[in-house]
Order: structure tokens, then sequence, then C-alpha cells
């Protein structure tokens, strides 16, 4: 089968390659893969024994091909995106995939087309763990500032967090204030201005509530627009020295998020939230849409479609 592979002369690359198909187990499903969500640390995010020809990448959506003999909750022909992340049996990034049964796993409501779910799990999953390690934190009419607003996180961290109530701020390139104030953010700065923190300030005097710092390098920057006592969530895993009670938190990647996922999804299907996919790439412009992905510019999600 077609699969993307790091690439051999450079392992933050990728490079085409032909490869078997993996073989399910009992407890795992064998998926066709649709359309693959491209994420920046793709070709890096692999099992330590990962051999030259393991397929990278941790989300798609697809159908249901084959299921193991303990899988009882899906079948052949269903319409699924899901998550595979340090799956031994390879990646996402090919004509076919493996997923442990276990996995977060979202059938695809329907109208939902399987480019637009392919962009929900990997994003959806973190704003939902992020918003939980927010929620004893914030009251129902708290703020919000969410660093890196435009990108795939931080598009559904808007609506994620405008649902619950909070009204929210967010950072982005002025071309897309516009944009995030349609996803519901009362206040967007520009991340280039050096008084961005100034302004939200004006918006907040006493700061707000909460920060989830989504890009790499934002969350000591973040600082002083939190309130004493207030609360971080750092998506990157930065390391940030806590004042005035500041609570700085990591993403807290073993919640089960799987119900949450499933809601989400639909919610985006009905219309009531919406996913932003900038562009879709054929499955053999990878290596052009892994780019566009690192330059950390892209509005929403790229997607892969795979024709079969």
């Amino acid at each position: 089968m077609r699969a993307f592979v790091r690439r051999k002369s450079d392992p933050g690359g990728v490079e085409p390659a032909d490869v078997p198909v993996p073989r399910h187990d009992d407890d795992e499903l064998l998926v066709k893969v649709m359309a693959v969500g491209v994420g920046v640390h793709d070709p890096s995010f692999l099992p330590g024994d990962a051999g030259p020809c393991f397929p990278v990448g941790i989300e798609a959506a697809g159908v249901v091909e084959r299921v193991g003999d303990g899988v009882h909750a899906y079948r052949p022909g269903d319409r699924v995106a899901f998550i595979s992340a340090m799956q031994p049996k390879g990646g996402t990034w090919a004509e076919y995939a493996v997923v442990g049964a276990d996995s977060p796993i979202v059938t695809i409501p329907a109208g939902m087309d399987f480019v637009e779910a392919a962009a929900v799990p990997v994003a959806g999953s973190t704003v939902l763990r992020a918003v939980q390690a927010l929620d004893a934190g914030v009251p129902a009419d708290g703020t919000l500032f969410v660093a890196g607003g435009s990108g795939a996180i931080g598009t559904l961290a808007v609506q994620v967090a405008r649902s619950r109530g909070w009204r929210v701020a967010a950072s982005a390139s002025e071309r897309n204030h516009d944009f995030l104030r349609a996803l519901g953010a009362e206040t967007a700065v520009d991340y280039h201005d050096r008084d961005w923190p100034d302004r939200i300030r004006r918006w907040r005097p006493e700061g707000v509530e909460a920060v989830i710092a989504v890009l790499p390098g934002t969350s000591a920057e973040c600082l002083p627009v939190v309130r004493d006592g207030g609360v971080l969530v750092t998506v990157s895993g930065d390391v940030v020295t806590p004042e005035r009670g500041v609570r700085v938190r990591v993403v807290p990647h073993d919640t089960d998020i799987r119900e949450g996922l499933v809601r989400l999804t639909e919610e985006i299907a009905r219309g009531d939230k919406r996913v932003e996919v900038e562009r879709v790439h054929p499955f053999d412009e990878a290596p052009a849409a892994l780019a566009k992905v690192r330059t950390g510019h892209a509005r929403g999600k790229i997607v892969l479609r795979l024709d079969h």
C-alpha cells in the first residue's frame, strides 16, 4: 500500500514508500483511510522500535475494512474518525491503518465528510482535555485568553469556551481577527504587537481567569495577563515558573475524553460548531502539507485526501 514514512536522510521529513497492509488482531480494527489530519510532530511521534517502513501520523478518518473477533462496537462499512498514537503497526499516513478498539474512535455522523472528520480528533481531544483542566478554576461567566487562536486547536478552544459561557480573547495575526470574532472571541490581539498584553489588560483590568497557551514559547509571555490565583494550561508543555499564585498545568493526556469527542463531532456535524480546514492536499502532496503546518500560520487544519 502507499504510505509516507520518516525520511532516512532527514528524520524530520517524510518520503513515500510502498509498505505491506498491516494485519489486525482480535482487539483491533483495520480502517481504509480516506483523509488524514496533518500534525506538526507527525514524523517524530513514533514508537521507539519503529523501523524504516513505519508510516507516520496519528489521526485519520475512513471506513472500517475488518474487525477483530473481540471488537463488537464497530463493523465493516462503518465510517469512523480516530486517533492512533504510538500504534506499533504503523500510523495513519497510509492507505490502511490498524487502530486499537480502546483508542479514541468516533462514528462519523451523517452529513459530515471524511475531510472534516479527519480534522477533529487530535485538536478536539486536546481542547477538551485543556478545558477540563481549567473547569474548576473558571466560573460560568469567567474569562479565557487563547494564545494561538486561529490554528486547529485554537479555533475549537474559542468555540468550546464560548459554549460554556466563558468570555474569550485570543491572539492571531491581524488578518485572522475578524475570523476569531466570528467564532465568538470578544477581543483579538496581534501577537506581533509588543503591547498585546496591555490590550488584554484593558479588556480585563484584573486579568483573565485562565489561559490556554497553544503555541510553544507563549506560556511565559501570557503569565502577565492572568489574574492572581488564575490558571494557565500549556498545550506544548512549556516550562514556566509560576507567580502570584497562578497555577501552571500541562494538558492531562490520561483523561478519557471519548464521550466528549463524540459530542463535539456531533455538534460540528449539526453546524453548532465549526472545524476550519484551510486546505486539502492530495495524498502525494504530504511533504508540502507538512511544510505548511510547520510554518505555524495555517488557519485551522491541513488535511490529506486519499483516493483508492
